[in-house]
C-alpha cells in the first residue's frame, strides 16, 4: 500500500508559500520525497539538498540516493532500520528520521555553484528549429538568442543518457511546446528548447526537443578524469559563437561529431 505523508516545513517559504514535502513507499525498500516549493527551481534546489543531507549522515541503512528533478529516491535495507521498539516499522522509522533532516532543507546553496560557459553555434545546421521556435514564441531569432544566452541557468538533474542535463528555468518567453514528431538522431551537443528548459545532447540520440544550437563540447566522455561536463548543481552560461568558431574549437578538442 502506498502511503502519503505531507509534512510542513519549517525552512524558508519561497514566494509566500510554505515550505513543503510529501513522502510515500513505493515497494518495500523504496521511498520517495517530493520537495515542493514556489517554483520548480527552488523545489530542485531543495532536492538537491536534500540528496546531499542525507548523503552526508551517512545512514548504514539507506543503499541508493537518487535525486532528480524534485525528487529524491531512498533506497534502504528494511532489515537494518533501528527501531525504537518492537512494534514499530522500518518504514515508519525512517519517515521520522527523513523528517528531521527536511526541516533543515533550503532552497540556496550553502556555496557558489560552479559556473560552466557553454559556447553554442546558435540556427544554420546546427539549429535547424530557431526560425519555427522564434515564430512560435512570436520574437526574433536575435531574440531568441539573447534570450537564451542572457542569463545563468541551473543544471537541475542529470538523465536520460550519461551526461544529459537538464537545465532552467529560462525566461518566461521561452516557452515553445516540444515537436510533434521526434527525430530519430539528434547529434551529439545539440541544444534542445522547450518549455522554459534546455537540454544537451551528450551522444546521438532520439529527441523531441526543438533545436537551437550546438556546442562543439563534448559532453560525456567516460575517460575523461570528469566524464561529465556539467552536474546537477552547477550553473550553465550559454556563450554564442560562429560556425567557424565552432569547427575550430570541434578540431582542437576533438568533441562533438
Amino acid at each position: 500500500m502506498i502511503a502519503a505523508i505531507p509534512v510542513n516545513g519549517e525552512a524558508e517559504s519561497i514566494a509566500s508559500d510554505a515550505a513543503a514535502w510529501t513522502l510515500h513507499a513505493s515497494g518495500e525498500r523504496l521511498l520517495i520525497i517530493e520537495l515542493h516549493a514556489g517554483d520548480r527551481v527552488a523545489a530542485n534546489r531543495r532536492a538537491r539538498d536534500f540528496a546531499a543531507r542525507i548523503a552526508a549522515e551517512n545512514l548504514s541503512y539507506v543503499t541508493g540516493i537518487v535525486p532528480a528533478m524534485t525528487t529524491v529516491g531512498i533506497h534502504y535495507a528494511p532489515h537494518l532500520v533501528r527501531l525504537d521498539n518492537t512494534s514499530q516499522a522500518p518504514y515508519d522509522a525512517l519517515v521520522e528520521v527523513l523528517t528531521g533532516l527536511l526541516k533543515t532543507v533550503g532552497a540556496t546553496q550553502d556555496t557558489a555553484p560552479r559556473v560552466v560557459e557553454i559556447p553554442v553555434c546558435y540556427g544554420g545546421e546546427h539549429g535547424p528549429d530557431l526560425g519555427e521556435v522564434a515564430h512560435a514564441c512570436g520574437l526574433s531569432e536575435h531574440k531568441v538568442i539573447e534570450l537564451h544566452s542572457g542569463a545563468l541557468v541551473d543544471v537541475m538533474m542529470l538523465g536520460f543518457a550519461p551526461g544529459h542535463p537538464y537545465l532552467g528555468m529560462l525566461d518566461a518567453r521561452l516557452s515553445p511546446a516540444r515537436r510533434a514528431t521526434p527525430r530519430t538522431a539528434v547529434a551529439p551537443g545539440s541544444i534542445g528548447l522547450a518549455n522554459r528548459q534546455s537540454v544537451i545532447y551528450p551522444l546521438t540520440l532520439p529527441g523531441g526537443w526543438n533545436l537551437i544550437g550546438r556546442t562543439p563540447l563534448a559532453l560525456f566522455d567516460p575517460v575523461r578524469e570528469a566524464p561529465c561536463l556539467v552536474n546537477a548543481g552547477d550553473q550553465v552560461r550559454f556563450v554564442p559563437i560562429t560556425p567557424e568558431q565552432f569547427e575550430t574549437i570541434r578540431q582542437n578538442t576533438g568533441a562533438a561529431r
